[in-house]
């Protein structure tokens, strides 16, 4: 019973996750059938349809990105089946720079709409950015074998890969109760989304630290007092 608990448990991270990104991943798969079966033009879709592989790019990879990352927290997983863990790595780094060098061009060469000015293009510029370089030095941390920096570089990318989901809970209330945003109020909405799942990120990564340095600690003594009640020989 215990260990059936423990288990389900584990899931509860992985399962929120995955519910936070089912907004983006359906808008992302509305677009991708907008785009695909000829939907009409107008002046919210016009940049799509004008250069469709950015947005399609993007689409595909943030949402493969999002699920299979969110797989990645699952403890039991790792543990049991790490051929697993490794193949989804390897899908995940390329998802994720897809979606993040995607995400950084349309920011760059898309018209902008009403609502986007340039501080929200800069905003959305250096969080791009941060994400392309926390998963390359994941990548890097895993190459040289220093497991602990690759779970920090890499859920710290999560954490900006999944500001679409947070925004979408977050921006929903503004526009039920205040209405469309405006330039000021959408800066405001997206860089605080992006900032709330990066401190979730430290803290996690902290938490996740201090526990395994406990459970070393632990070894050491258990080990020593092992050593201790030895017989002499």
């Amino acid at each position: 019973m215990t260990q059936t608990m423990s288990n389900r448990r584990q899931w509860l991270v992985p399962t929120a996750l995955i519910l936070l990104t089912l907004i983006p991943v359906a808008a992302g798969a509305d677009r991708a059938t907008q785009l695909t079966t000829g939907a009409p033009v107008t002046p919210d879709n016009a940049r799509f349809f004008a250069s469709p592989v950015p947005v399609m790019v993007h689409i595909v990879g943030a949402s493969l990105y999002c699920v299979l990352g969110a797989l990645q927290f699952v403890p039991a997983l790792r543990r049991r089946r790490p051929g697993w863990h490794r193949l989804a790595g390897r899908l995940i780094v390329p998802c994720g720079l897809a979606a993040a060098l995607s995400g950084l061009w349309m920011s760059l060469f898309y018209p902008r709409p009403v609502d986007v000015g340039n501080v929200l293009e800069g905003v959305r510029v250096v969080f791009g950015a941060a994400m392309v370089a926390f998963l390359v030095l994941g990548f890097v941390a895993v190459r040289r074998r220093d497991f602990g920096a690759h779970r920090a570089w890499m859920t710290r990318a999560y954490a900006i890969g999944l500001g679409a989901g947070t925004q979408a809970v977050t921006g929903i209330p503004w526009l039920l109760l205040v209405g469309p945003f405006d330039k000021l109020s959408k800066v405001i909405a997206m860089t605080a989304a992006w900032v709330l799942n990066l401190a979730v990120a430290e803290w996690a990564i902290r938490r996740g630290d201090a526990g395994r340095d406990a459970g070393r600690g632990a070894d050491r003594r258990t080990g020593r007092r092992r050593i201790a009640q030895a017989p002499a020989v």
